[in-house]
Parts: structure tokens; sequence; C-alpha cells
């Protein structure tokens, strides 16, 4: 009967852990470049009460199927799934530079230490020395371009990463003077979320892959576009009933266990 308390307890601490990363997801459903998590779930040991295979009383004969006791359930992994997110579109404004990965890969995000992180979010900026920095004053890889903004009258950024400006004096785009690359993982659910929507290398994920976009099986790139949360609200919501269902029930347990104890212990009474 202790079993069962504890067997219950362990399910319990499960779907909080489950909750806990469905409100998250909820949390972030309008982050550009979230991605959803998903919270795996594993179970444990087993009891050998008596092992399939063993002898009966009866000489020669054997027991087809065994008796195993399970003692409950632990979360394996809460792992992000990184399936395209809508675009939404921003402005046409010629000095907007927000831009979307249409595919596989992620931004490359210089850190203050010198380290490069990893991002789907596109929402960038042009800083005061006129290069492309994301919402946190990071720099994007490739966005070193030295923008003059006396002379700069728009920035054009290609499907290819190649970093155009117009001037005042000159008809056109002058192409090249930036070039954006695009990394991919092999696993990039092994990948260690450091907040800011930006993202780490791991031993799990493996060494990033650089390329230009559109080579290399990297996405485009598209200009006024940002990638949306591919969070669902629905699947979501769906999951937070089954998740306190699932809570209750094995509160019911602790309960009902609870209950057979209590009997049991006024045998005598």
């Amino acid at each position: 009967m202790i079993r069962a308390l504890w067997t219950s307890a362990t399910g319990m601490q499960a779907q909080q852990l489950n909750i806990d990363v469905i409100a998250n997801n909820l949390a972030n459903v309008n982050t550009t470049g979230f991605k959803h998590s998903r919270t795996d779930f594993q179970d444990l040991l087993y009891q050998n009460m008596r092992p399939a295979g063993s002898e009966t009383s009866s000489a020669g004969t054997q027991v087809a199927v065994g008796v195993q006791l399970g003692h409950g359930v632990q979360a394996t992994s809460v792992s992000k799934d990184f399936t395209q997110g809508n675009p939404v579109q921003t402005s046409d404004d010629p000095m907007n530079v927000d831009m979307m990965i249409n595919g596989q890969g992620f931004f490359q995000i210089t850190l203050p230490n010198g380290e490069t992180a990893y991002s789907r979010d596109g929402t960038f900026h042009i800083d005061t020395n006129g290069n492309i920095v994301n919402s946190e004053g990071y720099q994007l890889q490739g966005g070193a371009i030295g923008i003059n903004p006396a002379t700069t009258t728009g920035v054009a950024i290609e499907s290819s990463g190649s970093i155009g400006l117009a001037d005042n004096g000159t008809p056109g785009f002058t192409a090249g003077v930036g070039q954006i690359q695009l990394a991919r993982f092999i696993n990039p659910a092994g990948l260690t979320a450091i907040g800011n929507n930006l993202y780490k290398e791991s031993e799990a994920s493996g060494a990033p892959v650089v390329a230009n976009p559109g080579t290399d099986g990297m996405g485009g790139v598209r200009q006024h576009f940002r990638e949306n949360s591919n969070v669902s609200m629905v699947t979501e919501m769906v999951d937070m009933i089954t998740t306190q269902r699932a809570y209750e029930i094995n509160s019911k347990g602790i309960r009902t266990a609870d209950d057979m104890l209590g009997l049991v212990a006024n045998l005598k009474r």
C-alpha cells in the first residue's frame, strides 16, 4: 500500500513539471522566434515479484506471464520543437532590417564576451556605429556594415544574405557591403537556451555548420519579416487540461491509498 503513495507522488511531481513547461509555452506565445517545448516521460524501475518463465509448483511447467510492479514515472527531458513559425511582415521602411529565416538555420550573434550565440529571432536594429544588432545591442555576425546615416537611404538584404546599401548620390544599391551567414546543427534540440531568445552550442547539439543562406541546407533570409512563435494555443490548452486531470487522478490515488491504510489501522478498534 505504501508503494501506491509513492507511485502517485511521482505522477504528481511529473505533471507539476509538465504544467510549468506548458505555462512557459503560453507565456511566450507572442515571443518572436520562440520554440515550443515538450516534456518527455519515462516509467521508473520495476520490481519483479514473480519473473516470467519461472517454474511453478508443478514440475516442468513455467509461468507464461510474471508479476512486475512499477514504481511510477519521471520526466526525462524537456525538448525544443524547432518547426517553422508563421511569418509576419513588419514594415516596408527602407531602413528596416528585420528579417526571418525561411527554413533551417540560426542567426549568429556575437556576445559581449566574444562568444557566439544563436537565434531565430530576426528583430534587428541599426546602432550608432551603423551596424546591425539585436534588441540587446549584440552584433549580428556579418552585419558590421558601418552605415553612414548622413548618406545611406536604404538597406537591402537579399535571400542569400548579401547586404546592399542605397546612397543619396548613387542610383540603386551598392551590393556586397556585408554577408550574413547562418549556422545549423545536427541536433538543434540539444542547444542550451540562455534567455533573450539566444542559444549556445553544447556537446549534444554538435558543432555548428556555417554557410550562406540558401546553400548547404540553410534556409533563405527574408527582409521586412519576422518569425512568430510556433506555439499553438489550442494544443497548449488541451495539454493543460490533460495535465490537470492527470495531476488530479494521481492525488486521488494518494487519498485512496491513505483511506485503505486507515481501514487497516482501525481494524483493532
